[in-house]
């Protein structure tokens, strides 16, 4: 069994990523009672102020590596970061999150390291010292279990497929400061600009519920009543590929293998046709319910519940069924 198992957290929007305190709940868990301890590293500029959330969600301590020139994504700069923080902590296991940054940095990591990285896991067990993760193949279409032999095992982890505990504010925990002497000299990247786009309400990657739509849709102004669906459950609004190339909706909407990936409690499809490469991006759903008017879609294969109706027909009764379930 590991003795430490650290959790490469983040922090956006000034507050922890909520899978960070999902991997913090997976790496308890993974540890159980064999008395190693579970450690949570934040870069960043500023990121101090939450090690005790960290604590709160589980690690036994928070090795922290605070410094201005962390302030942006830099991955030259956050390697060096991550490497004294792996070099002081000595970790058997090493949990990123699957999202940009640890799609980023793992793999560097990992060649580093000169070990292995297992990426997009979505089940993590322990069988004797070794991590068995689970991962998505073939699109999708099957799950393969997969073992790293060397150390530290590192593995990226998806959101939404671990349970956090209950924050608990009286767990103890130590905070530990890491001066990572970012050498500048070694920084190659240099970030010029950045630009993001407005987004009102919960995050697509966060989101318990999201309405998707497909070009079946017909025409971007058709997206009202998707929209209004996704707000009457409070969710997010997802699309396909086809709907974001057509340049109907932002590509930070689009579902899929080239997308994100989402793995919400309800995944509502309305229109898509359900290709390998999108149910790619929405498989790890607890529930998928599909709207579309062709009976043979593959979507309905992945589907719990399904309606065969063109979605004109559907949705209108739908949002106000809805809205009448919660009262408003």
């Amino acid at each position: 069994m590991a003795n430490v198992i650290l959790v490469v957290g983040e922090v956006a929007d000034g507050k922890l990523v909520p899978l960070t305190a999902e991997m913090l709940g997976g790496a308890r868990r993974l540890m159980g009672a064999s008395g190693g301890s579970v450690a949570c590293a934040l870069i960043g500029s500023g990121v101090e102020a939450h090690a005790k959330d960290a604590i709160a969600f589980g690690a036994d301590e928070a090795l922290v590596v605070d410094d201005t020139a962390l302030a942006e994504y830099n991955s030259d700069a956050y390697m060096q970061a991550i490497t004294k923080v792996v070099e002081q902590a000595q970790p058997a296991i090493v949990l990123f999150g699957q999202t940009n940054l640890g799609r980023d940095l793992a793999p560097r990591l990992a060649f580093r390291l000169g070990t292995g990285v297992i990426m997009d896991t979505v089940e993590l067990a322990m069988e004797g010292d070794r991590l068995h993760a689970t991962r998505p193949a073939y699109g999708g279409n099957a799950r393969a279990v997969n073992v790293v032999t060397t150390n530290p095992q590192i593995a990226t982890v998806r959101a939404k497929s671990q349970d956090p505990l209950e924050r608990d504010d009286a767990r103890q925990g130590q905070v530990t400061k890491v001066d990572a002497a970012i050498d500048a000299g070694a920084v190659r990247l240099k970030v010029t600009d950045r630009k993001g786009m407005p987004a009102e309400g919960v995050r697509l990657e966060d989101a318990d519920v999201v309405v998707s739509a497909g070009r079946g849709l017909g025409g971007p102004e058709n997206f009202g009543v998707i929209e209004e669906l996704a707000h009457a459950l409070g969710g997010a609004v997802g699309a396909s590929r086809a709907v974001c190339d057509l340049g109907w909706r932002p590509v930070s909407e689009q579902v899929g293998l080239t997308g994100k990936v989402v793995s919400p409690t309800l995944y509502i499809a309305v229109a898509i046709s359900g290709a390998s490469q999108h149910m790619a991006g929405c498989s790890g759903s607890k529930n998928i319910v599909a709207i579309n008017k062709d009976a043979d879609a593959n979507i309905f294969k992945s589907a719990r519940f399904g309606i065969v109706e063109d979605y004109a027909k559907v949705m209108k009764p739908l949002i106000e069924a809805v809205k009448q379930e919660k009262g408003s």
